[in-house]
């Protein structure tokens, strides 16, 4: 199944145009969606999730026109969003039960074998008779994947999951999130740049509401190489440097500034090349640099 969209835009009243002519094709698995808050990411996914109307454009997920037959997109979507509320003293086995009915799982005994199935599946069976107000950040995350994982949707669509988790809790629900993508297109909408090199096989970069970039993530980075150089810097010289070079980002570095910059000739002055990662594609593509357009990704 490939999710489609063609031509998406949204103007909100207040003015701001939170998606402009968005145009993606997106195959089965892992895709990225890539992008600092404010971008626009939320927006899409929420329109997706047919939460909310485009002002013009057209979605396709497989033979489902997602715009126009809403229930039968609703009955093979999982949506995780970025905050959702659970009850406090319910534990984890008696809510989930209580959404697999909401979902039309009424049968009692294919309920609780659902119900153990995805509990096991998110690692939470044996914490299932605790109460959710007991959860940590990332229990609830996994949590809330349960829920959006009942009835076996085809679109899975996860609005900064990671968002607040310690590196352990990142790392397993990101293992959880990646199984996911074997079956099923799964959308990852996130600001952190390693949750999708780690995981994306297709990605996109989204800024004030434009797709700038549409890659796999690997060719990307391949793209780059040669093309990215630091050195490590006082604080104070890099107005003067800005001026010079194509600037991508800065890091403090032991108290000094650590410079990428993007250039297709060896700048001299003491800069060295560096071997690219996504990082250096997201911060040359906000910074106008680099534009892979012709990349497209490829359904299979």
């Amino acid at each position: 199944m490939i999710l489609e969209i063609h031509n998406l835009s949204k103007t909100y009243p207040n003015g701001v145009q939170a998606l402009k002519d968005v145009t993606l094709t997106i195959p089965k698995g892992m895709f990225g969606l890539l992008g600092p808050n404010g971008a626009g990411k939320s927006t899409l996914m929420r329109i997706l999730a047919t939460l909310q109307e485009p002002d013009q454009g057209s979605i396709q997920l497989g033979d489902i026109d997602v715009i126009r037959q809403k229930e039968e997109v609703r009955q093979t979507l999982g949506y995780l969003p970025q905050e959702f509320g659970v009850y406090p003293k319910v534990s984890a086995e008696s809510l989930l039960d209580y959404f697999a009915i909401l979902k039309g799982i009424t049968e009692r005994r294919a309920r609780k074998e659902v119900v153990e199935a995805l509990l096991r599946q998110t690692n939470l069976w044996e914490v299932r008779r605790q109460k959710l107000g007991g959860y940590s950040g990332g229990m609830r995350q996994r949590f809330g994947v349960a829920v959006a994982l009942l009835g076996n949707p085809k679109l899975l669509i996860v609005d900064e999951p990671t968002a607040g988790l310690d590196p352990a809790e990142r790392v397993r629900f990101l293992n959880l999130l990646s199984e996911l993508g074997e079956n099923s297109v799964v959308i990852l909408s996130t600001h952190i740049v390693e949750d999708v090199s780690e995981l994306c096989t297709n990605m996109a970069i989204i800024n004030k509401g434009e797709i700038l970039l549409e890659a796999q993530p690997l060719q990307a980075v391949a793209e780059l190489e040669g093309r990215i150089w630091r050195k490590l810097i006082e604080k104070h010289t890099l107005p003067y440097l800005e001026q010079e070079h194509q600037v991508i980002s800065t890091k403090l570095l032991s108290g000094r500034t650590m410079v990428h910059i993007y250039s297709h000739e060896a700048p001299g002055h003491g800069f060295e090349l560096v071997v690219p990662d996504l990082e250096d594609v997201y911060f040359s593509t906000m910074a106008g640099y680099y534009s892979a357009s012709h990349h497209k990704v490829v359904a299979p």
